[in-house]
């Protein structure tokens, strides 16, 4: 590849869960350490150099005060700005509508800043070293294209390793064929281990039970950049139909994305397995058991502390 891959990260939502602050940007290490701080340690050890935060207008003075303007010391750093009302024309956002509109507008937000393979993550997820490698890895290594299917990847996390013990979630289901390819995502809300023991959610209406050893999508990808194109033109059909259904709560997400691509067979997506446990900040309760993982990996050196001099 003659481009290096750029990490993306997409840091506007709101964390109307977490109900505390701006949950991005809470301290969980050691030494105030935010999760995002960890996540660009492992992505630079992995191989990137180039980053894309996407935020808020509102957030750009915090966000650089707390991690931004120190990361540009290892990294060179871009920012992009997810805002609700910017939507094409002639579409126009409900006044009273509170949260931006998913995560493929906030990549489409990012658009101009990015100009070959790509991967994606949400600042507040940590998601291990092995993810970013094998990311890394997959988007140095893209085959020539001579038509067909475009390449794209997916890091494919435990459903154990992903569970919050302070409440239910919501995970893309991973449905993969015998070679390891993604055949369709099931976004599944509410998902909970039980009282039984079984993890169990909510699917088209309908509680299903799922594989606690199978995986599922935490929204880190591995793009070309070819996907811009298909993000910007599919936008336009879902904001028609969003407007007439849900226009406060309708999201643009870059799992429905994909599976739509992969129906049409526009994408052939490799689902890459980690080991690795996800954790972040879902609900403010989330907050103690995270900083008790961070400072568990700094006593085994995984980590140093402080993490960054």
């Amino acid at each position: 590849m003659s481009k290096k891959p750029v990490l993306v990260v997409m840091a506007a939502g709101i964390g109307s869960r977490f109900g505390q602050g701006i949950k991005q940007l809470a301290g969980v290490g050691p030494s105030g350490e935010i999760i995002l701080d960890y996540s660009l340690y492992d992505a630079r050890e992995a191989g990137f150099e180039k980053v894309v935060f996407i935020i808020r207008h509102s957030l750009e003075e915090d966000f650089k005060a707390v991690i931004g303007n120190r990361v540009e010391k290892n990294f060179e750093v871009r920012y992009a700005f997810q805002e609700i009302d910017a939507l094409p024309a002639p579409f126009v956002s409900p006044a009273n509508r509170a949260k931006p509109w998913g995560t493929g507008h906030a990549i489409l937000a990012a658009k101009d800043l990015i100009d070959g393979p790509f991967a994606v993550i949400n600042a507040d997820d940590y998601y291990g070293k092995t993810a970013f490698r094998i990311i890394y890895d997959f988007l140095t290594h893209l085959p020539e294209q001579t038509g067909g299917p475009e390449p794209y990847a997916m890091a494919g996390f435990i459903v154990k390793n992903t569970l919050s013990d302070n409440g239910e979630v919501t995970r893309g289901i991973c449905v993969q064929d015998m070679t390891g390819k993604l055949v369709e995502i099931h976004e599944t809300k509410g998902i909970a281990r039980r009282e039984d023991g079984s993890v169990t959610g909510t699917f088209d209406g309908e509680t299903v039970e799922i594989d606690p050893e199978g995986l599922v999508s935490m929204n880190m990808w591995g793009f070309t950049e070819t996907i811009l194109k298909d993000l910007e033109k599919d936008f336009i059909p879902f904001l028609e139909e969003a407007m007439k259904k849900d226009p406060l709560k309708a999201e643009y997400l870059l799992p429905t994305v994909v599976d739509s691509l992969l129906k049409a067979g526009k994408a052939s997506v490799s689902v890459l397995p980690t080991p690795d446990a996800w954790f972040g900040i879902t609900y403010a309760d989330d907050k103690a058991s995270v900083a008790a993982e961070f400072a568990r990996m700094v006593k085994e050196g995984k980590y140093p502390s402080p993490l960054f001099p």
